[in-house]
């Protein structure tokens, strides 16, 4: 059964899923990261080669030639119909992912406006109705909620 956390409360919720994806990765997980369009999948690609100056976070963009062997998939809506890895999917778009049941653990990452708490309410709601475990994080002060 898939596991749902949230983070909540992210002041940059591109820099947390960065942090969450280079931790995910050294640790040994195989990760897929839904962005909310291709601009912020472009702005996370970019992010990852400097997320700590000494580390290497390996990662393709979904569908490219080396996506089935590297560890780390970035995608967007519209190009996330097939992931090569199923163990964790962090998604950052508003609504909820495609075929995110077949992933061992969803991580939603949730900023501060209303914008984005408002989508991250009804997805917290629609995994509730699956019956699906969820956790949920302050995402400032990194205590459970």
């Amino acid at each position: 059964m898939t596991k749902v956390q949230f983070y909540h409360n992210a002041p940059d919720q591109l820099a947390l899923a960065c942090e969450l994806v280079a931790k995910a990765q050294a640790g040994g997980r195989q990760v897929a990261v839904r962005a909310a369009d291709p601009a912020m999948a472009r702005k996370l690609d970019l992010m990852l080669w400097t997320v700590e100056p000494l580390a290497f976070v390996p990662h393709v963009m979904n569908g490219g030639p080396l996506a089935d062997e590297t560890p780390v998939q970035i995608g967007a809506p519209g190009s996330d119909a097939r992931w090569p890895h199923a163990d964790i999917l962090f998604n950052l778009a508003a609504d909820l992912a495609p075929g995110f049941e077949g992933f061992r653990t969803v991580v939603e990452i949730v900023g501060r406006s209303e914008a984005e708490k408002a989508p991250a309410r009804a997805r917290w709601t629609q995994y509730k109705t699956r019956g699906l475990p969820l956790k949920a994080f302050d995402a400032e002060r990194r205590v459970a909620l």
